[in-house]
């Protein structure tokens, strides 16, 4: 089999490949950061000649035309994606000649309309492997509802033939390589393991162990919100990304600070959660540096307003850039670095205090308490916090009036979106208890209710 080399994006669910022939390479659905897949390319001695998309990217800024403008390659887009940026269009039936690798184009609309799967194969000889995008996950499929509430239904049926037509044309020992299905919100229900066949995902994925009716409906009542940002970036990819700029913002001294932060700027603090809730300069906002960091950030993101990053090393700002810019955030008005009590211009930082679920169920022995969740629709369908509000995190920001003042404790999946929530709801005449614990916890509290059938 050829090398297939895998560039994981763990903050966005994604995955990129690399594909070569010991000389001649093909790069898959890339991200922004081309520099990862540059250096990659370098230490495998190898020259790119196409970078190919599986589709029009609806939770990521491509880095295929600058990667294929570097590289001088061809950049590969599938027929009917309405790209203005200069590319290859093409079609089912297709074949793409790279060194000694093949790949055929097929046509699997589903994800989109125009989306492509691309088998690999030797010259001659049987496909390897396929590079399936948003069509086949592990386990899973592609989410239908990207494109329009419209197109919905058509694309949700148009996914069931398109892998059961990857099933049928396509031999069991060929190994399925995915864009999307690690963490992803791309996927329309989660996927399962880090690698497979088509001969494995014949007895697992629903598109093959389901009618189509039973397929479509399960896939439907999976559907739940998406981040914002999702509809920036097609239009992005379609016109084509600026070059990428990864350097690290300009230094704001702490006065500056200050003004941004009482202007009403976007001012985001990196740090670990219960670092921020230990303490953290007032009206900012906690977004810690982790998997989640983009997601999250980019969905309450109000583009294009100004934004300021505090974190406490130049390594720790250069990541959350390189993260921000595979979601087109590429203008940060700056970062202020360094221990948060420095940064603090002479005003006294604020603080919460941070407990678990079990501390939750002691207080509410105590007397009634205010709690609200801030996880998804589809999270709070399986059970909650006796007595809590709903509120998921996206939403918070436009309901913050539907939060009553006083004490609230704020809980999530793990602590992560709970302590963003926190932050937001960190002001005068409220307090705050961040519950920094894994949801299972509360079941083990006696704090869980859980609805009927769930």
């Amino acid at each position: 089999m050829f090398d297939v080399q895998t560039i994981e994006t763990a903050s966005l669910g994604d995955r990129s490949y690399l594909i070569d022939d010991g000389e001649v390479a093909v790069v898959v659905d890339p991200q922004r950061d081309i520099d990862r897949v540059l250096d990659l390319v370098e230490r495998r001695r190898v020259r790119i000649t196409h970078v190919v998309e599986t589709h029009v990217h609806n939770d990521y800024v491509t880095g295929g035309p600058e990667l294929a403008r570097h590289a001088g390659a061809a950049y590969v887009l599938p027929s009917g994606s309405d790209a203005e940026v200069d590319h290859v269009a093409v079609s089912d039936g297709d074949v793409l000649d790279a060194g000694r690798m093949r790949l055929a184009v097929l046509h699997t609309p589903g994800h989109t309309h125009h989306h492509v799967c691309h088998a690999l194969a030797a010259d001659g000889g049987e496909v390897q492997a396929v590079f399936t995008g948003g069509s086949m996950l592990y386990g899973a499929t592609g989410r239908t509802d990207l494109v329009s509430p419209a197109a919905t239904d058509e694309l949700t049926h148009a996914q069931y033939h398109s892998v059961r037509r990857l099933a049928r044309e396509l031999p069991a020992e060929a190994q399925v390589f995915p864009t999307h299905g690690f963490g992803s919100f791309c996927s329309a229900t989660p996927t399962s393991g880090t690698s497979s066949t088509i001969g494995e995902q014949q007895r697992v994925n629903p598109a093959l162990t389901q009618a189509e009716q039973e397929y479509v409906d399960t896939l439907l009542a999976g559907l739940d919100a998406y981040p914002a940002y999702y509809s920036r970036m097609a239009p992005i990819n379609r016109r084509g990304p600026a070059p990428v700029d990864l350097s690290v913002p300009e230094r704001v001294d702490p006065a500056e600070l200050r003004r941004r932060i009482e202007a009403g700027e976007w001012v985001v603090d990196l740090r670990e959660r219960t670092a921020f809730a230990a303490g953290h300069l007032a009206d900012s906002m906690n977004v810690e540096l982790g998997t989640n960091f983009v997601t999250y950030l980019g969905w309450l993101y109000r583009y294009g307003a100004p934004l300021t990053l505090i974190g406490e090393s130049e390594e720790q700002v250069a990541e959350a850039r390189r993260e921000l810019v595979r979601i087109g955030v590429d203008e940060l008005a700056g970062a202020a670095i360094g221990d948060v009590g420095s940064l603090a211009d002479g005003r006294p930082l604020r603080s919460y205090p941070v407990s678990d679920f079990a501390g939750l169920a002691e207080a509410m022995e105590c007397g009634p308490v205010q709690v609200l969740d801030a996880r998804r629709n589809d999270e709070r369908a399986d059970g909650f916090v006796r007595g809590s509000q709903h509120i998921p995190l996206h939403e918070l920001a436009d309901r913050l009036d539907d939060v009553p003042q006083g004490e609230v404790w704020v809980y999530c999946g793990s602590g992560y979106r709970a302590s963003i929530a926190a932050s937001v709801l960190d002001r005068p005449g409220r307090s705050v208890v961040l519950v920094n614990d894994d949801y299972g916890a509360a079941g083990e509290a006696g704090l869980e209710v859980r609805p009927a059938g769930a």
